[in-house]
Formats: structure tokens, C-alpha cells, sequence
């Protein structure tokens, strides 16, 4: 279910890690009391399963509007997220990573969002100063519930671009982000269970947390295949205001049960 819920938010600017999160605590799964490296090494699972459909989205929408992907453009997508991950994701999880965070998160990112998107904006070309600006935005984005693709998306609104050009983005500078986050995460949950953990000749230890997280990464690819006809509908969208308010809306319901 984690990975259904991973894989559908994931192609949306609505936050995955916001819902995984939220919803676990609204459902009341034990998902929520598990060690805090246990939960980072199954969503690393989750965000490496959906990355590939990720990636196949971003590169069709470029080639549909006959766009290549520039390698020192995102680079500065890249920059100022992996710098400040490297640097303050631990300290952003310990003191930002909770439900009332994420939730305060997902409003206010809603709202900027739908304030964003009612700039006019009609260039379908982005600059070196795009990238840059979606890139700082992705740094704020670390904190659950801003949601990688909705920072790329308002930044790259308030800068001037049009819709389908934000979305084309928005998607491309996920994927290098992403891809850096699950290396990121993926070693320090290694090294966490390495010390944390006795050897063991029978592999069995190794097996059992290994099983759900498979089964989870094939959920989050599954569902995020599926979702696959919303990134069309998103790119021909004439407002966010719905999934702006969408945001907004669920931000209240995680607050009430803090």
C-alpha cells in the first residue's frame, strides 16, 4: 500500500514523502513507530522503484517538444539540493520530519503553488537561471510535505514559464535529484544496518526487511506506471489550482491528528 501511495504522489506535485508521512498516521499502521533508519531504508526502496517511470516521463515530454537534456543545466538543478542534503538532511528529518511539520508543509507549498500559477507566464524555453531557481527550490523541497516537483513547479511558474514548459522541468530536474537521494540514503541505511546488526551466516536477517521493501519498490513502479496518463493531463492543464487546493485541503486533516 506504502508503495502504491509512493508511486501515484510521486509523478504529482503533491509530496510523496508528505502522504507517506500523513496517511500511515491517519490509517493508524504501525508503519509510523518503526526506527527512523528502518522507515529511510524502505522509502529509499519505494523512490528507487518509481524512478524509472520518473526518468521515461521526463525524457518523452523533452522529446515531444524537441528538447534534449543539457547536462550543465542540470547540474545546477543538482547542486544546491545534494549540497544541502549532504549537509542538513539529518537535522531536517530530526526536527522537520513529523506529520504536523509535513502537514504545515503541504499548505503552505499548496498555497504557494496556487499563487505561483496565477503569474502569466508564456516562455517554453528554460534558461540557465530556470534551472538554478528550480534547483534552490528543490534544497527548500527537503523538508517533508513541500514535494520536489510542486517547488520545481512554482519556481519555475514565478520565473515565467508556461505550464507544459514548467512540467518539462519540473519532471527532468527530478530525476537527477532523485537518483542522488537513493544513493545518498540507500549508503547511510547500509552503514546504519551494517552497525547496527550482528552478522549473520544464514543471510536470514538480511532477507526479511529485504522482502517488504521489494515488494514495495514493485508497487511504487506499478502505480506510478498507472499514473503514467496524468503527467499528459497535467501538461495540458490550464490551472493548478486544483491540486493546489488538494494540498491545501489534506494539510488541516493532518494537524487535527497531531
Amino acid at each position: 500500500m506504502l508503495g502504491a501511495i509512493q508511486g501515484a504522489t510521486e509523478l504529482l506535485p503533491v509530496s510523496s514523502s508528505g502522504h507517506l508521512s500523513l496517511l500511515p498516521r491517519l490509517l493508524g499502521w504501525e508503519f509510523t513507530a518503526l526506527p527512523g533508519d528502518a522507515r529511510k531504508s524502505f522509502e529509499v526502496a519505494l523512490h528507487a522503484g518509481s524512478a524509472p517511470v520518473v526518468a521515461a516521463a521526463a525524457v518523452r515530454l523533452q522529446r515531444r517538444a524537441g528538447e534534449r537534456p543539457d547536462a550543465a543545466f542540470l547540474a545546477l538543478t543538482l547542486l544546491p539540493p545534494a549540497a544541502v542534503g549532504f549537509m542538513l538532511e539529518r537535522p531536517i528529518e530530526e526536527r522537520l520530519g513529523g506529520v504536523r511539520s509535513a502537514s504545515i508543509a503541504q499548505i503552505a507549498a499548496g498555497a504557494a503553488l496556487l499563487a505561483a500559477d496565477r503569474r502569466p507566464g508564456d516562455r517554453n524555453r528554460a534558461t540557465a537561471g530556470d534551472h538554478l531557481a528550480v534547483g534552490l527550490a528543490q534544497a527548500v523541497a527537503l523538508v517533508p510535505g513541500i514535494s520536489r516537483s510542486g517547488a520545481a513547479l512554482t519556481a519555475a511558474r514565478m520565473r515565467g514559464l508556461s505550464r507544459p514548459a514548467a512540467l518539462r522541468l519540473s519532471l527532468s530536474a527530478a530525476v537527477p535529484v532523485t537518483l542522488a537521494a537513493i544513493a545518498l540514503k540507500g549508503a547511510r541505511a547500509v552503514t546504519a544496518a551494517r552497525g547496527s546488526r550482528p552478522p549473520d551466516p544464514s543471510g536470514e536477517a538480511c532477507g526479511r526487511p529485504l522482502r517488504p521493501a521489494l515488494a514495495g519498490a514493485g508497487a511504487a513502479f506499478a502505480s506510478a506506471l498507472a499514473a503514467w496518463p496524468l503527467v499528459d493531463r497535467l501538461e495540458r492543464t490550464r490551472s493548478y489550482a486544483p491540486l493546489a487546493a488538494y494540498r491545501i485541503a489534506i494539510g488541516p486533516i493532518g494537524l487535527l491528528k497531531t
